[in-house]
């Protein structure tokens, strides 16, 4: 259950073609601060209210997670529906699940071997017949949330121990392969390797009804022992063409973002394409356009030119990863995340915010025991800044020092919608014939959804928005405290307490998340 900042009625989603209805939430009563007149605006709502329109993610990584490993097929079932659901509960609309955590597959596929982390063993398969990656698509959905696919693009393993079985790329072709700190990794030099990277992300577009594909900060190894990845001098020979080497290696991660793009584009328009770089792009003292900080760099030492992504419109969204404090010295993320706002060229940026750090951290500036209050403001006052997305969402759904419990009835206690991409001017079409029928005495509120044409368009309704208006209440549907669901589903159950005289709004989200002309019906 959780508890939102207006008293709104007790809903049940209708979960369509079955007879069990699921509760959603229970609503309790909170007055709008004095003078306001609910005519806030969508984003950056005024000061003390929850934006209507909010990217609130959480990475849920496979790597390095073990328990996968000891389950049985309906307990992991059982894992996902867990994390999910706690993460909707804490007012998570996003969910961004590792699928590709080393050149694998949390999922099925011919392209490369099921995951270690998943099974125990490299290209053994699940014990039962099911993907896991299609079973958290549908668990997402149904729960209207987003999924986004992450892959890690050129890790193949993770550590020195592990043995590629001996038809790997790697044992058949080790020329494409570069092999630092322990690890084995794609070079990025190889035009084979970034092909065959957008062949694995054009596989999963294609197949899978995912909202976005997420890549992470791996792009040329980070240093490790105090030293430098230096070790592509075969593939630098043969490719660089006499540009200077840490250029050179910028452009091939560069082709490889604006490849990636265009793959994702031509399958399906509406999937999002988003990165989540190491939270210092350049230091001032390297640069005048950097930071004020003194950290490792994504221009000079993971060879990521994130900016020139922005500019060139080859990502929809950036997450950088400001897991520091508020203060600390050498990244301090107040100002981190200013910067961001001020240089991502209009791309929205969600900040990447460690929770650990965040719960454990005094803040004596607010005069508060963690910094999670400041940072969530900092992130609604900044104009290019859309949201955040917690590291890492397990923290989140174990409540680590109570933040599930902050964001559920405070931070994130309104829903709200994803951000909305794409061409302003276009809608899905309105939903028809809402009415109130009664099932088995009680009320619930239906509608007709728009129909689909043949094949899938960025136009099409997947999801619904409910509002919620009482007697003599102005309907203004541009805030969040009148959302009672956000469902892909066509109907909710209305509890009978105290929707008497109460006008009902709902609206169709298509792909893009762009908002449908509303359709309103009083029930007297």
């Amino acid at each position: 259950m959780r508890i939102y900042n207006k008293s709104r009625c007790y809903l049940q989603l209708l979960i369509a073609g079955a007879a069990l209805l699921t509760p959603v939430l229970t609503i309790s009563q909170t007055k709008l601060p004095e003078g306001l007149d609910r005519r806030s605006i969508e984003y950056h709502a005024p000061e003390g209210m929850n934006p209507k329109r909010e990217f609130r993610g959480a990475w849920l990584h496979v790597i390095g997670q073990s328990q996968w490993q000891n389950k049985t097929t309906a307990q992991q079932k059982e894992y996902i529906r867990d994390q999910f659901q706690k993460l909707q509960d804490a007012g998570c609309n996003a969910v961004i699940f590792q699928v590709r955590p080393t050149a694998d597959a949390m999922y099925k596929s011919e392209l490369e071997p099921w995951t270690a982390w998943l099974t125990g063993k490299r290209g053994k398969a699940p014990a039962e017949d099911w993907d896991p990656m299609e079973y958290a698509i549908e668990e997402a959905h149904k729960r209207g949330m987003e999924f986004h696919a992450w892959l890690n693009p050129y890790r193949v393993t993770s550590n020195a121990k592990e043995v590629l079985p001996a038809n790997h790329a790697a044992n058949k072709e080790p020329q494409r392969f570069v092999k630092f700190n322990g690890q084995t990794f794609f070079d990025p030099a190889y035009q084979e390797n970034r092909d065959f990277i957008c062949e694995v992300v054009k596989d999963i577009v294609s197949r899978y009804d995912v909202d976005a594909i997420h890549i992470d900060d791996y792009f040329y190894p980070y240093p490790a022992n105090g030293k430098r990845f230096e070790n592509d001098d075969a593939s630098y020979w043969q490719f660089g063409d006499g540009m200077e080497r840490r250029a050179w290696r910028r452009k091939n991660v560069d082709m490889l973002i604006e490849q990636l793009y265009g793959t994702i584009k031509e399958t399906k328009p509406w999937v999002r394409f988003g990165v989540s770089p190491f939270g210092i792009w350049r230091n001032k003292k390297s640069d005048p356009k950097g930071s004020d900080s003194s950290g490792l760099q994504n221009y000079d030492d993971l060879y990521a030119d994130v900016l020139l992504w922005a500019k060139n419109g080859w990502v929809d969204y950036l997450a950088p990863q400001l897991y520091w404090t508020l203060d600390m010295k050498a990244a301090p993320s107040r100002h981190l995340a200013d910067w961001w706002s001020k240089n991502a060229h209009d791309v929205d940026v969600y900040i990447g915010q460690d929770v650990q750090r965040t719960m454990n951290t005094p803040d004596p500036g607010n005069n508060d025991k963690n910094e999670l209050d400041t940072k969530v403001k900092i992130s609604r006052k900044l104009p290019n800044v859309q949201g955040n997305v917690w590291w890492h969402g397990y923290w989140v759904t174990s409540n680590m020092k109570g933040v599930a419990d902050s964001l559920a009835n405070k931070y994130q206690s309104t829903i709200a919608l994803p951000p909305a991409f794409g061409d302003a001017t276009l809608k899905p079409k309105p939903v028809t014939r809402l009415r109130i029928e009664k099932e088995e005495g009680e009320s619930v509120l239906k509608w007709d959804a728009p129909a689909h044409g043949r094949g899938e368009h960025e136009t099409d309704a997947v999801k619904f928005v409910v509002y919620q208006f009482y007697p003599g209440e102005e309907m203004d549907i541009r805030e969040s405290l009148p959302i009672i669901a956000l469902t892909p589903q066509h109907g909710v159950k209305l509890g009978e307490d105290d929707i008497k005289g109460s006008t009902f709004v709902v609206t169709s989200l298509d792909r893009m998340n762009r908002e449908s002309t509303p359709v309103k019906l009083e029930y007297k």
